[in-house]
């Protein structure tokens, strides 16, 4: 079962974020081989805040040596190669994921320059962000396809185009 704790903050605008995340969350988790983590019994929790670029500043920083913010941060608490044993043997019933913050000024700005909504860029960073949570990276050109690949099949089961579809005019 998963639950995503979700905290937003100014200059974040109002909006049903809760189910904004569940619903990027579900779509990014069930198109990977981790996709029984919806079902099982044990909780799966994601921590997700939306934040200010400054707090996003501080922790590129602190936990990247990188003096700038970033559209999104995401901290794996679980090896992926060690996922399916921790939910079977959770002490507790409880699986955390690990974390992704979002900076609020960085993914408006690429909203904008995308011409899309925050709202829809919001949905396909956290659908990014949770495949790092899963153990996807793209340091690779391989990597990166893989990736890209089930974040458009995520976005498109939630009605947004590819993102890395470059209009050619």
């Amino acid at each position: 079962m998963l639950e995503v704790a979700l905290t937003h903050e100014a200059p974040w605008p109002d909006h049903d974020w809760d189910a904004l995340a569940d619903r990027a969350a579900r779509a990014a988790i069930d198109r990977t081989p981790h996709g029984e983590l919806l079902t099982i019994p044990a909780a799966v929790e994601i921590s997700l805040r939306l934040t200010s670029d400054e707090e996003v500043h501080t922790l590129n920083h602190q936990y990247r040596h990188k003096d700038k913010p970033t559209n999104v941060l995401s901290f794996p608490m679980v090896q992926a190669d060690l996922l399916e044993t921790v939910t079977q043997n959770s002490d507790d019933g409880e699986v955390l994921l690990g974390d992704i913050v979002l900076a609020h000024g960085v993914c408006a700005a690429e909203a904008a320059e995308r011409g899309i909504a925050i709202e829809t860029h919001a949905t396909h960073l956290i659908v990014h962000g949770v495949l790092h949570l899963l153990g996807y990276d793209h340091m690779t050109d391989r990597e990166a396809e893989a990736m890209e690949a089930i974040e458009t099949d995520a976005l498109a089961s939630l009605g947004i185009d590819d993102p890395y579809l470059i209009e050619e005019d």
